[in-house]
């Protein structure tokens, strides 16, 4: 298993385990936060940054 893989093992295991222990709309709103970090850099990007970003495979990212 990769390491990003075990990262996002990781955070799944932490937002069930939150939302077990303290089902409040405050977890709601830490886990959507979580998820839409990524989405939000992405559009963060210029459109030649998104465009290099697609062009490249995924596991040449983090090299």
């Amino acid at each position: 298993m990769s390491p990003l893989a075990k990262y996002y093992l990781g955070a799944g295991i932490v937002s069930i385990l939150a939302l077990l222990i303290i089902p409040s709309t405050i977890t709601w709103i830490l886990v959507i936060a979580g998820l839409a970090a990524p989405v939000a850099a992405y559009f963060m990007l210029d459109e030649s940054q998104r465009r290099r970003l697609r062009r490249i495979r995924r596991r040449q990212i983090g090299r």
